[in-house]
């Protein structure tokens, strides 16, 4: 009888884990395969995509596995995945994570909303989605996203054996990091047991989404004249907010004292100031507010602050958006605005 209820024409069953970098992605990519390979007797492949700087940038980790009789030839990116894993609800903004789900796919999200909104976000039409608060458990139990949302991936795969993942756990903590494997399998088991499943009907001979490969913007075709980037920078879309790993700075303006201590190490420009005059009528640079599109919450400023004016908040989501102070680069479009 066969594990694996269901496969592509290949025989393959496929998972797509979509992340940034920072998350674990890669790591618990490895581990779900080293689980199936180890436990079932499955044959199992997995191997990652990412670029050159990957921390804060996207991460793409995917897994096959198929029966013991097949072999795995295919080593191709997976583009119709069976099960997609969003690590980070940002990745929205800028990756179509859903993109080749099939028509009965399972879409699992790291969030602490609910089950419409993220719906509506993705754009699913039909079939399951699954959400978990891995952040949450990741801060609670001081460990990482990527252990809670294994525990939910194996929840949906439920032809694996959750010990066999506790298992590798301690095989890769155990001799470097022995005080994480306790924290890191209640991690495991709180996602497990908390990931939650809403099912949209899928109607008779529905079509799963269109796999779409994103292109680069600037290309043979598109580039100006010359090869010369016409805004500051690397890129003309640059926006930071998909490298944030669930926090950001939050701003009191009445506390702060316009130190610049904030400016002084952070990485982004991500400050806006402006001129004004003292008490005393003399001029003075005053700290406006954060445009949170360059912020990528590394949360240095929050270190460097001397008063309580900038504090370590929990991403909301729209928070950014509606507080956010943007800068006025003048050559943003090649010319002064």
């Amino acid at each position: 009888m066969s594990i694996l209820l269901k496969k592509n024409e290949l025989g393959f069953f496929e998972i797509r884990l979509e992340s940034i970098g920072g998350l674990g992605a890669n790591l618990a990519g490895k581990m779900l395969a080293e689980a199936g390979v180890f436990s079932l007797g499955l044959k199992g492949s997995n191997f990652s995509s990412y670029g050159s700087e990957k921390k804060g940038s996207p991460v793409k980790s995917f897994i096959r596995f198929c029966e013991p009789d097949v072999e795995i030839r295919d080593h191709s990116p997976i583009e119709q995945p069976h099960i997609v894993g969003v690590f980070h609800e940002a990745l929205y903004r800028t990756v179509d994570v859903v993109s080749g789900l099939n028509a009965d796919g399972i879409v699992l999200v790291n969030t602490s909303r609910d089950f419409d909104d993220v719906k509506s976000d993705l754009h699913l039409e039909y079939g399951t989605l699954a959400i978990v608060d891995a952040l949450t458990i990741a801060v609670e139990e001081k460990t990482k996203v990527n252990t809670a949302m294994l525990g939910a991936l194996y929840r949906i795969c439920d032809f694996l054996d959750p010990e066999s993942m506790r298992d590798v756990i301690r095989k890769t903590f155990t001799r470097k990091y022995p005080h994480l494997v306790e924290p890191n399998i209640r991690t495991f088991d709180r996602g497990y047991n908390e990931v939650q499943f809403k099912t949209y009907e899928v109607p008779e001979g529905a079509e799963g989404k269109a796999f779409k490969r994103p292109l680069p913007t600037l290309g043979y075709m598109t580039q100006e004249i010359g090869g010369v980037m016409i805004s500051q920078a690397n890129s003309i879309f640059k926006d930071l907010s998909g490298s944030r790993q669930g926090f950001l700075p939050e701003f009191q303006q009445s506390k702060c004292i316009h130190c610049a201590a904030c400016d002084n190490v952070c990485p982004d420009f991500c400050f806006v100031w402006e001129e004004g005059e003292d008490k005393r009528g003399r001029k003075q640079m005053f700290l406006k507010g954060i445009d949170y599109q360059y912020c990528k919450g590394c949360l240095k400023c929050v270190e460097a602050c001397p008063t309580d004016a900038l504090g370590d908040l929990r991403e909301i989501l729209s928070y950014a958006d509606d507080n956010r102070v943007k800068q006025n680069f003048p050559y943003v479009t090649g010319g002064r605005i």
